[in-house]
């Protein structure tokens, strides 16, 4: 009895180790944007994460994330300024973006995550395209500033904003 209770204990030891083995975790991010119409190209930091990452099995995985809107450069100190204040992105009542990830599936690239970004206190699914770059996750998505309340132009499709994901990991 003592001899199956110690290969019990050692078996799933052995198997949380392994698991232990496959999660990562995301130790820092580049966060850059381009503003189509206008041609502002800029950046975000004040990453953080609590995400759960398994490599071997990338669907089985967990993406949730946060930058500080205070963070926001483009270039240009003025119109920083005027991005962080209440007319476009309001840090001071919505300081944070957020992400949380609703779905990872694999695809012929690599994997797209579907989740939640909260931004300016308006939640809208988004999905990104992941492609892994040694210890690096790359993801790409398009939104609309103005589907979320920060009209920069009249028209919606003037609005488009491509954003860069670079993840890296930390085993």
């Amino acid at each position: 009895m003592k001899s199956i209770f110690t290969l019990f204990i050692a078996v799933v030891f052995y198997s949380v180790s392994l698991q232990a083995q496959d999660q990562v975790s995301i130790a820092s991010a580049k966060i850059t944007f381009n503003f189509q119409s206008k041609g502002v190209e800029g950046s975000l930091s004040g990453f953080e994460s609590s995400s759960n990452i398994n490599l071997d099995h990338i669907t089985e995985s967990k993406f949730k994330g946060a930058v500080n809107v205070e963070t926001i450069k483009t270039g240009n100190f003025l119109r920083d300024w005027s991005l962080k204040g209440s007319k476009y992105f309001d840090a001071d009542n919505h300081p944070k973006i957020t992400f949380e990830s609703t779905e990872v599936k694999e695809t012929t690239d690599g994997f797209a995550v579907t989740g939640t970004l909260i931004l300016k206190g308006t939640s809208k699914t988004i999905h990104i395209d992941f492609k892994s770059k040694q210890s690096q996750m790359v993801g790409t998505t398009t939104l609309f500033s103005s589907d979320y309340g920060i009209e920069i132009k009249k028209d919606r499709a003037d609005n488009k904003v491509e954003v860069t994901l670079i993840l890296d990991l930390d085993n």
